[in-house]
């Protein structure tokens, strides 16, 4: 972990115009962060009945405020604003289970791994599919903008070292994007096929609709690739780098990141 947590921040150290420490001295100042982030992806981060933000990412970026010492503002862009960088100071941190990508190494810094996702294959519960080779030819959907969409287009480059590479044995007919996490969701759940065959998800998201009661399952045994998540940062600042990397590994060793996994997702996946 330590040595990928430091390949990571290296990227932090690329020259640009933002100058050292200008979030970090901004941040203290002001005694407030803006945490961009999603609005409606539980059990990652959402609303809830009282209309308040919740979920695995938004303990995260409380706790990273509190360690701080300062008030925590959310934000929530699209998701392709939220890791399309250039963000001209409107958010200090984006806290949305970003996975880190060559292409958004180009435009934003990964902060530090935070936990793991496996993303798995989602059918409705009267599918007769048993394993990846039954929806060959049929429609797959993904949320657009997103590692899901890469990997059913094979172009899924996975910016984080010492992991084995991406095996592609999906061969899917129609590809399906959505521009929000949970409307392929609700495609599925109106039944087999009537709208979308299967679709390429993190197993987080997939349990907690079950949980919710939609009437789908996850293919046994077929992850379609394991991918690390990150916080991520405005290019570049590397004092607000190292900062929020050190309070992230302080989380990991402390416990505190297994806690809020267990919490939210039912096991801790924040192990490697």
């Amino acid at each position: 972990m330590r040595k990928i947590l430091a390949g990571l921040a290296a990227l932090g150290l690329s020259t640009t115009v933002a100058m050292a420490g200008e979030t970090l001295d901004r941040v203290m100042a002001a005694k407030e962060m803006v945490v961009a982030t999603n609005a409606g992806w539980p059990p990652q981060s959402f609303l809830d009945d009282s209309n308040q933000m919740a979920g695995f990412d938004v303990d995260v970026a409380r706790e990273i405020a509190t360690r701080l010492g300062v008030e925590l503002r959310f934000e929530t862009p699209d998701w392709a604003t939220l890791t399309g960088g250039r963000w001209q100071g409107r958010y200090d941190l984006g806290v949305g289970s970003v996975t880190p990508t060559k292409a958004r190494a180009a435009v934003i810094d990964f902060v530090g791994i935070y936990y793991y996702s496996p993303y798995v294959y989602v059918v409705h519960q009267d599918s007769a599919a048993q394993g990846v080779d039954d929806l060959a030819g049929k429609k797959i959907g993904v949320e657009t903008a997103t590692t899901s969409e890469d990997f059913v287009n094979r172009r899924l480059e996975i910016d984080a070292p010492g992991l084995p590479p991406i095996e592609y044995k999906l061969e899917p007919g129609e590809i399906l994007t959505y521009a929000d996490s949970m409307l392929p969701f609700d495609d599925l759940r109106l039944g087999d096929g009537v709208r979308v065959d299967a679709l390429v998800a993190p197993e987080q998201t997939a349990l907690n609709a079950i949980k919710n009661g939609y009437p789908l399952r996850i293919l046994e045994g077929e992850f379609a690739f394991r991918e690390p998540l990150v916080v991520i940062a405005e290019k570049a600042d590397p004092e607000w780098i190292a900062k929020v990397g050190e309070i992230i590994s302080e989380m990991k060793a402390d416990g505190t990141l297994a806690r809020f996994a267990t919490k939210w997702y039912g096991k801790d996946y924040s192990a490697e």
